[in-house]
């Protein structure tokens, strides 16, 4: 086998990946480790084998289970409160984006009437009597007459 970095594929290098994720490492350091290979094979990778794909997102989800615990850990042990908050909010908010529907912000909205009751909707009409054209052309003429505006009625 040719030194350097991996190029083929293979399933072994995939699993160790994924297996490395899911223990909180990042893409850019493991395509820093020997025998791994580099960000671009990586995103060929996932661009050109399902299998792969579907193992690198459960070891993303995997990751943000290791973020939430790993946050518990830097509280309870990181004497500074401004490094833990920094190193705290970092994964806080990669585990938002990489398991939204668990750790993500949910936002709801609710829409209530008075005293949280249903939405009271009113409408009023109002119904003009009919009239005829001719009625019409003699109020208007009358109208103009005087140097008035008429209505629609």
């Amino acid at each position: 086998m040719p030194a350097g970095r991996p190029s083929e594929y293979t399933f072994e290098i995939a699993e160790v990946i994924c297996a490395l994720i899911a223990q909180g490492k990042t893409i850019l350091h493991i395509c820093a480790l020997d025998n791994m290979p580099s960000h671009t094979t990586l995103c060929n990778w996932l661009r050109k084998h399902p299998e792969f794909v579907a193992r690198y997102a459960r070891a993303r989800q995997e990751q943000a289970e290791y973020f939430a615990d790993e946050m518990i850990v830097i509280a309870d042990t990181e004497l500074d409160p401004q490094v833990a908050r920094v190193r705290i909010d970092a994964r806080k908010w990669h585990a938002s984006k990489s398991a939204p529907k668990k750790y993500g912000d949910r936002i709801v909205q609710e829409h209530t009437g008075t005293d949280g009751g249903p939405i009271k909707t009113e409408s009023e009409v109002t119904l003009r009597p009919s009239i005829t054209r001719e009625e019409w052309e003699k109020r208007y003429a009358m109208a103009t007459a005087a140097g008035t505006a008429i209505s629609g009625t």
